[in-house]
């Protein structure tokens, strides 16, 4: 009897996370699942699809995003998850908390989250998930209804908040992260976040693999400093001087910090995010030899893998931690080609040019922080790796497989029998150049404009549907919200 599936792929090159090299072979698909990979495949369906010259990667899983940072959520939800099918993202994990951008509320996750979930729900062209961030004391005491009502296993600290708000120097922290009158978010609070993890793994041991904290690691103090000294010297401009205002040893001293209070309070699962420069890299590399009992995990983005202050276009590219200079993305490579980066992430916050860009706009320091690009992960990465000979199945790990199992996504991340059929088909042999007008995202300019890359996502398949192929979106959105940790 003829085996039947919904989808056949026919003649993909596939790439397996880890694997030495692609191997050539068909891919089926049944119920939203890959029901065989590799090798021939006997069976009919009722869609073939020909691959033939296509790299087959596993769906991205783009774990650092930021949709209603600067637009509604609802908004950003839709063109923003448009913009990741675009890319070969079939799952999107968003970082989101109270305060000032985002909802603009604080108050209670029991509360907050409903309404996340409200404004994202029947919208997103990929699937997608949530990290929160604890920002205030009473937060603490909802990290156990956090995953169990609402599947979020994994959260955030942004060190910085302790005297800086989202875009430069914040002398009402109560304001802008509308905290409670007399609690401040600053080492203290950071310890208690970790201590309040720590004690949900020990009562929890069914979660104590997949609970995570992620730290966005810059020191104010050191920040606000170097501000003042970079404006008052003005020799310095644009990007170049918003990394000399942000400088490097900032970040290393915030890993430092956030390993030793990892050690102290016995939580072990810390993820150190968006690493920019040399400094951050070593410092990170260093923390997990001084702490062996830490499984500290490295994270850069796609931003800082492929420009730097002088390569970027214009001050669109401000972002946080700063794009730094060529040595650092040197260093960054090097740390990837050693295995000391776990994942390559798009850090995606949509800010459209009239949000972006101050009076005057050519003000680095006026600019908001952040910017689009989870449309240029994929290309961009295989792009970079071919030509520094770093392996497809490397790239795969970095993309897919690594996020998805630190996040909790169990159906995510490989092409493996039994796992959600999200696959991104690659045409190898393509050359073209980014133009911000081509892109799904709502933001109108991009700081990889005019880069070239060396190929571009051909279809991207979500649970075996395509909703993305031949530089269009296809069909209605039917991305899932994900509760995690899944099984």
């Amino acid at each position: 009897m003829v085996e039947q599936f919904d989808v056949l792929i026919r003649n993909a090159t596939i790439v397996r996370p880890a694997a030495d090299l692609p191997e050539v072979g068909d891919i089926a698909i049944r119920g939203g699942a890959f029901a065989a990979v590799g090798g021939s495949i006997d069976g009919q369906a009722g869609e073939i699809i020909d691959a033939t010259g296509l790299l087959a990667f596993p769906g991205v899983v783009d774990a650092h995003q930021h949709w209603g940072i600067y637009n509604p959520l609802e908004e950003d939800t839709a063109s923003e998850s448009r913009a990741a099918a675009q890319g070969g993202v079939t799952t999107g994990l968003t970082y989101i908390r109270t305060g000032q951008y985002y909802l603009d509320r604080g108050g209670p996750y029991a509360e907050f989250m409903p309404e996340v979930l409200a404004r994202s729900e029947g919208r997103a062209h990929v699937d997608f998930g949530f990290h929160v961030a604890p920002m205030q004391l009473s937060h603490i005491d909802e990290l156990e209804s956090l995953v169990d009502e609402f599947g979020v296993c994994s959260f955030k600290i942004f060190m910085f908040y302790g005297g800086h708000g989202l875009h430069g120097k914040s002398d009402d922290q109560s304001a802008f992260l509308m905290t409670p009158p007399g609690e401040r978010y600053d080492v203290s609070h950071f310890e208690f976040v970790m201590r309040g993890l720590a004690a949900l793994r020990d009562r929890r041991p069914d979660l104590a693999d997949v609970v995570s904290l992620s730290l966005h690691c810059e020191t104010a103090e050191i920040m606000r400093a170097y501000t003042e000294i970079v404006e008052k010297d003005g020799s310095l401009q644009g990007l170049e001087a918003y990394s000399a205002s942000r400088p490097p040893h900032s970040e290393g001293l915030a890993v430092t910090v956030a390993a030793y209070l990892a050690h102290v309070t016995g939580m072990p699962n810390i993820n150190l995010l968006h690493l920019s420069s040399e400094e951050a890299i070593d410092a990170a590399v260093r923390a997990s030899h001084t702490y062996p009992e830490l499984d500290i995990r490295r994270e850069v983005t796609i931003g800082h893998l492929l420009t730097d202050f002088h390569t970027a276009q214009g001050i669109g590219g401000k972002v946080n931690p700063p794009i730094r200079s060529r040595q650092d993305v040197e260093a960054l490579w090097s740390a990837v080609e050693a295995g000391s980066v776990d994942w390559v992430v798009s850090d995606h916050a949509c800010c459209k040019a009239e949000k972006k860009f101050g009076d005057p706009a050519d003000d680095v320091f006026l600019a908001k922080s952040g910017f689009g690009g989870t449309e240029y992960l994929l290309p961009g990465l295989i792009t970079e790796a071919r030509r520094r000979a770093v392996p497809l199945g490397r790239v795969a790990e970095l993309a897919s497989r690594n996020p998805a199992r630190r996040y909790g996504l169990a159906t995510k991340g490989d092409l493996a029998v039994g796992l959600d059929a999200d696959v991104a088909l690659v045409d190898p042999d393509v050359t073209w150049r980014v133009r911000a007008e081509d892109s799904e995202s709502a933001q109108d300019y991009t700081p990889f404009q005019g880069f070239e890359m060396e190929c571009a996502v051909a279809r991207t398949v979500l649970r075996g549907t395509t909703v993305f192929r031949d530089g269009q979106i296809v069909g209605d959105p039917t991305g899932r919200y994900l509760r995690r940790p899944q099984g």
